[in-house]
């Protein structure tokens, strides 16, 4: 079997997957299994040196994706008015197990994401060469632009005398908030090796800006029990924001918080200079302002 058969089966079978675990009610499996295809279809559809897929087929790819994150913003958001059903997102099945002969027109009205390039996690600083964003313009609107729905996944079912964290994440002050396009933040949490403990999560765009703060106002949940957190791990926030003129999400700074500091209440978080230092070893401030995160922690626990 060739590669390219080989990369279809797996979107075949991943798709599957995701679409079991949704019938089932295993909503946060669903997404998870929804959000890591979209990404694998969207990096698929926006590469340029890849032959082994017509641009057509790409475009298909691309619009498979849109449709799996709109079916992940259904079940991320009970209220939803552009609810995408599970029947709806059943018809691509035979799109992408076919999409090598497939030449039908599509069957729902959307659009691939725009092109932006995905970039592993360090590999958009080989790219920017520390490059400041001195160029942009400041920013002359209060709210940002629509973007596609963040990943934020529901709370956990409580289990008796285990403990949940809820984590608002409220605003980051930054310099030069005012310049930054598309605004979000990537949450993660891992372990002392920096190796993913739970699923990742990215928030919608920012809310708001206000001279040196970026708002957001979001609740992420924490999806493992307080009390399973491995010794050692800790929660990353990443922030994120657009650059059109290399048409790629960058990540600008990050901050964490360790497991001593899980209590209920605000806390303030201090911001580091990227790449992104998982493992905690060499850490550099990103500024010696008095700028950092700002969160509350919430705590949940079933007695």
């Amino acid at each position: 079997m060739s590669d390219v058969n080989k990369t279809v089966q797996k979107w075949h079978a991943s798709f599957r997957k995701g679409t079991d675990f949704d019938s089932w009610g295993q909503l946060v499996e669903a997404i998870d299994e929804y959000q890591i295809l979209a990404r694998q279809l969207q990096k698929e559809g926006q590469s340029t040196n890849s032959s082994d897929f017509t641009e057509e087929q790409k475009k298909t790819l691309g619009k498979i994706a849109t449709c799996l994150e709109m079916r992940s913003a259904s079940l991320q958001c009970a209220q939803s008015k552009e609810e995408f059903k599970l029947e709806d997102l059943k018809k691509l099945e035979t799109i992408i197990k076919n999409i090598l002969t497939y030449n039908k027109e599509f069957p729902f009205d959307v659009q691939p994401v725009p092109l932006r390039k995905i970039l592993a996690p360090g590999e958009e600083e080989n790219l920017e060469l520390e490059e400041e964003d001195a160029a942009a313009g400041p920013g002359s609107t209060e709210a940002f632009p629509p973007r596609a729905p963040g990943t934020l996944l529901p709370r956990l079912p409580s289990e008796p005398g285990m403990t949940l964290l809820t984590i608002k994440i409220e605003k980051i002050g930054l310099k030069d908030a005012g310049q930054c396009i598309d605004p979000y933040m990537t949450i993660s949490v891992k372990d002392v090796n920096g190796v993913d403990v739970n699923p990742v999560q990215d928030t919608p765009v920012a809310s708001r800006k206000e001279d040196t703060y970026i708002h957001f106002s979001v609740d992420v949940e924490i999806q493992r029990h307080v009390e399973k957190l491995p010794k050692g791990a800790a929660i990353f926030f990443e922030f994120k924001h657009y650059k059109p003129k290399k048409r790629f999400t960058s990540t600008k700074c990050f901050a964490f918080m360790e497991m001593d500091e899980i209590k209920p209440g605000p806390i303030v978080i201090e911001l580091y200079k990227k790449p992104t230092d998982f493992k905690r070893k060499k850490l550099q401030l990103l500024t010696k302002k008095p700028l950092y995160l700002h969160l509350h922690q919430t705590l949940h626990k079933d007695s």
